[in-house]
């Protein structure tokens, strides 16, 4: 028998957005709203005009890392592409494509002094990588958003 979380997280996860409304103010007078939008498991997305931009391209979107606060890739079934974004960019990754010199998949975004200290978090790609597989594919995707973040 599934317990109650199992039950509960297997639906949340089959939910795109939610749209969180938050009223913020110092006092009754000066009130206003805050309008954000979270994924099914409630890992921030963004705001509504960004997340318009996800819905439309039909992603679902989900955190690159478990370290992370903030969702920065996606999978859409109707592309069959996984996408990588930032506040900056957004691009899509499909089986076949290959990573070229100059593309943002082939450097971190972090500096060299930075990559010795903490090599862990080099998600780049060599160039010529291909992406054989949807996980290759979420990779790409991953290392653009690192890039351009």
């Amino acid at each position: 028998m599934r317990t109650l979380k199992r039950w509960w997280r297997e639906r949340m996860e089959k939910l795109i957005y939610f749209i969180i409304y938050k009223l913020m103010g110092i006092n009754t007078k000066h009130m206003f709203v805050i309008i954000s939008v979270n994924n099914g498991m409630m890992d921030y997305v963004g705001d509504l005009m960004f997340t318009c931009v996800l819905s439309d391209r039909g992603i679902k979107p989900e955190l690159a890392d478990k370290d992370h606060k903030v969702c920065s890739v996606g999978f859409s079934e109707r592309d069959q592409k996984w996408y990588g974004w930032s506040h900056r960019a957004i691009c899509g990754f499909k089986i076949g494509d290959v990573v070229k010199d100059g593309d943002c998949c082939a450097s971190s975004g972090f500096t060299e002094e930075y990559l010795k200290e903490h090599p862990e978090k080099n998600k780049s790609l060599p160039i010529g990588f291909t992406a054989k597989t949807l996980d290759d594919c979420r990779r790409m995707a991953v290392a653009f958003a690192e890039s351009v973040s």
